[in-house]
């Protein structure tokens, strides 16, 4: 089965297509913008790269949020509950944890079925 890459880099791809199974990499926005800014900025360049593979949100599988502060939680949810596919809703998990930088407040991290 081939293995296409997204915008292959040094260290990684921003996606991996192998079979009918995207994987994309974590999604980050604007470092410094707040909570909601940021995850508007991630989910539409997880909505961008989708669409660039073939497929779409009402296609995601799986997604992994990570948040730097949990207590944003509720922040980032009214930007999630205003986007996801309401009638395809992926599996999903959200955990509080160190991000790259600390002008990181999310990461969003996707598995999707190819169209």
């Amino acid at each position: 089965m081939a293995i296409t890459r997204i915008d292959p880099g040094p260290r990684m791809s921003e996606a991996v297509i192998h079979g009918n199974t995207l994987y994309l990499a974590g999604q980050v926005g604007a470092p410094g913008a707040s909570v909601t800014e940021q995850t508007k900025a991630v989910l539409a360049s997880i909505e961008a790269l989708l669409a660039r593979a073939g497929s779409s949100k009402d296609k995601i599988l799986m997604a992994t949020i990570w948040l730097a502060d949990i207590g944003t939680f509720a922040e980032m949810n009214a930007v999630w509950d205003a986007w996801v596919d309401k009638n395809n809703p992926p599996a999903r998990a959200t955990s509080e944890g160190k991000l790259a930088t600390p002008d990181y407040k999310v990461e969003i991290i996707v598995v999707a079925a190819k169209e």
